[in-house]
């Protein structure tokens, strides 16, 4: 009897060990998930003008838009930016709710140093939201590191939205 008390007891800790470590592969935030090019994914969550959260393979990932910036809302170290909540409240509008599509630029590194996804991001009605926040100057061109694929693309529509004192450009005097 002992030996099939002790027998039973090994089989679910063993069972039990592999549940857990299972579930400890499933919810790691390090894990990679493969995003499909012609797939799109549910948004979850908007952080800010330029940060978002979206379903991938039944886990949730962030998404930093690859190439631009929008004055800080949520970082705890600074200040709330001029244009700032505009830009949040924008992008907020545009995918809350949303199914977007993701493509990473095969010449950069997939994840920043912040462990967020880099992605140039489309909307199902077409519109490129990356492309879409500098022509109405919710954001600025941000290059970090190596080049990327619309670099001098995003820097002259930036430019544009600048001569024509778009959002930020027009309303923030650190900006001209």
């Amino acid at each position: 009897m002992l030996r099939l008390i002790l027998g039973l007891s090994l089989f679910l800790v063993g069972v039990f060990l592999f549940w857990f470590l299972r579930a400890a592969v499933y919810f790691d935030p390090d894990r990679e998930v493969s995003i499909e090019e012609n797939v799109y994914y549910p948004v979850v969550y908007v952080v800010d003008g330029d940060t978002f959260k979206a379903r991938v393979d039944g886990k949730v990932i962030t998404v930093r838009l690859l190439g631009v910036n929008t004055p800080e809302t949520v970082d705890p170290r600074r200040n709330v930016e001029c244009y700032g909540p505009e830009a949040s409240q924008a992008v907020k509008g545009l995918i809350s709710g949303q199914k977007v599509l993701m493509k990473l630029n095969p010449q950069r590194e997939r994840r920043d140093k912040y462990g967020r996804y880099l992605a140039y991001v489309y909307l199902e009605n077409g519109l490129f939201l990356n492309e879409y926040v500098l022509q109405e100057g919710l954001a600025r061109e941000y290059t970090y590191g190596r080049p990327y694929t619309f670099q001098a693309e995003f820097r002259a529509i930036e430019a544009e939205a600048q001569a024509g004192q778009k959002g930020l450009w027009g309303s923030c005097k650190e900006s001209k």
